[in-house]
């Protein structure tokens, strides 16, 4: 019997065929999400798994209101393991709720301190919010953040924090819009900026709290695609319809 797992895993692996192929190239655009799974006879959600999970490798980008586009990895002749298992839900918030509970407190620091380096330093680092991170990058903005309030402890918590729960870090980062990520963060620190402390705590704890409701509502997305693939799965048990849809 094929299991739902094996289903996302197999289409995974023509989703990559499919590019080299084609000769898609980094920066090219794939086919919709719709016109995939009519391709290979699967659902949308299912496609959106197995393009999550490719996501994961730096393969592709999925860009909100855009489509999903080829990037360098998908070049290399060995690609990262593309079948992405999402980190424990309860992880995932409890890492969240611990950086709400520590980051509002930092940002009001830094708005205190206003260094003109650390400043220019998380200008930066607002930009980096708009690239695929497969882990903490060296201008993380939050723990730029934490640089900036002066405080080498509460720096060096935040970073030990991230790089313990670096896999739940580096899933909720796939499950956030980047464009919403940047804006929000070039919002911080505008308060920053105005040595305004009360708002850049305001508008931290308002981030992270939107980052939270996402990775919810990603759950909740990723259930359902679960329960379809798994329903496809029985269905497709003596059914060869997602090689033959290949053969296009």
């Amino acid at each position: 019997m094929t299991t739902p797992i094996g289903l996302v895993e197999r289409l995974t692996r023509e989703i990559v065929e499919t590019i080299r192929s084609q000769n898609l190239q980094p920066g090219q655009t794939l086919p919709s999400a719709k016109a995939l799974a009519e391709r290979f006879e699967v659902t949308v959600p299912t496609v959106r798994e197995a393009l999550r999970r490719l996501e994961a490798t730096g393969s592709v980008e999925l860009k909100h209101g855009s489509g999903t586009y080829v990037r360098e990895a998908i070049n290399r002749r060995i690609l990262d393991n593309p079948h992405y298992v999402p980190v424990d839900l309860a992880a995932a918030i409890e890492l969240l709720d611990a950086r709400i509970a520590i980051e509002p407190g930092i940002a009001e620091l830094a708005a205190s301190v206003q260094g003109k380096d650390a400043v220019q330093t998380m200008e930066t680092a607002v930009d980096n919010a708009l690239q695929l991170h497969t882990e903490v990058p060296a201008g993380h903005f939050h723990v730029e953040l934490a640089k900036a309030a002066g405080n080498r402890a509460l720096h060096e918590m935040l970073v030990s924090l991230l790089a313990i729960h670096s896999r739940t870090q580096q899933a909720a980062r796939f499950t956030y819009d980047r464009l919403r990520d940047h804006d929000e963060h070039a919002d911080i620190l505008d308060a920053i900026k105005r040595g305004d402390g009360l708002e850049a705590s305001h508008r931290t704890r308002k981030h992270l709290e939107s980052i939270r409701a996402a990775v919810l509502a990603d759950w909740s997305e990723r259930t359902d695609a679960e329960e379809a693939t798994a329903a496809e799965s029985l269905a497709a048990t003596d059914s060869p319809a997602l090689t033959e849809g290949t053969e296009q």
